[in-house]
């Protein structure tokens, strides 16, 4: 048997025998393993950000076991088990790769990603039809993603279909124009202030797309830099004895100044 048949046939034993004899986990239920979930996702996150390949190892585990115990309580259910979700995930990869299992050709990842929308969108609009709804580009895009993600995958997804800017100096341009008119709304003391600064936001989420950066990544390593200068503050004052919130703004700067070269 494939090592990694038998090690995944392993893990299903291994869930069967936990679901049936461990009090814990025949307690659990979709909506209880949902925030593990999400916690995992997240430390898998920063495993990956530390670039410490031993944590993305441990990590992926993590994240397998629950997939297996979503899918043993689908089962358990009577909706799906185990092979429903591979299938389910095998034949969308086949449907969304006509360049691959099908006669389309591609030029570049571009348009692999346009496709892959425009299939997605003709999958949504058949089930959609089935149960008479119309659908949408942004259907995908699920409702709890923290707000920058959300932004991201938005305009990722209107892009598949084509709207989008053409140059990133248009989208420059558009995040000069956005913080303006929040200047304005600070100016003068509008109630409009916080629409006006989630368009900035979302106007340097778009040009970061442009740039090929990804701005949630980027936002999370200037976190890190902060704590970073922050702690080398704190340790090095303290050292020299004196304490946080008793020092002026000049003191603390002078450390933050020789934080950013330690």
């Amino acid at each position: 048997m494939d090592p990694r048949a038998a090690a995944f046939l392993r893990l299903l034993d291994i869930m069967d025998t936990l679901r049936a004899e461990c009090p814990w986990d025949r307690k659990q239920t979709l909506e209880t393993l949902r925030p593990l979930t999400i916690e995992e996702t997240y430390e898998l996150g920063d495993a990956i950000l530390n670039n410490d390949l031993p944590e993305v190892k441990k990590e992926l585990g993590d994240l397998l076991l629950h997939m297996v115990f979503y899918a043993r309580i689908g089962q358990e259910k009577g909706a799906f088990d185990i092979t429903d979700v591979l299938n389910g995930i095998c034949e969308k990869l086949i449907n969304r790769h006509p360049h691959i299992y099908g006669e389309v050709k591609v030029k570049d990842e571009e348009e692999v990603k346009a496709n892959w929308e425009k299939i997605k969108l003709a999958e949504k609009a058949k089930n959609g039809t089935a149960h008479g709804q119309a659908p949408s580009v942004l259907d995908g895009v699920p409702r709890g993603l923290p707000s920058l993600v959300k932004a991201i995958r938005v305009q990722d997804k209107a892009r598949g279909v084509g709207f989008d800017w053409e140059h990133r100096d248009q989208v420059w341009a558009k995040v000069n124009e956005e913080l303006g008119e929040l200047k304005h709304e600070v100016d003068t003391d509008s109630p409009r202030q916080a629409e006006e600064l989630g368009d900035v936001l979302f106007s340097l989420v778009n040009y970061a797309r442009f740039l090929g950066i990804d701005p949630d990544e980027a936002l999370e390593r200037t976190n890190r830099k902060f704590i970073q200068r922050f702690q080398f503050l704190e340790r090095e004052s303290a050292k020299d004895g004196k304490v946080m919130g008793e020092m002026t703004l000049a003191e603390m700067d002078a450390y933050w100044e020789r934080a950013k070269g330690h």
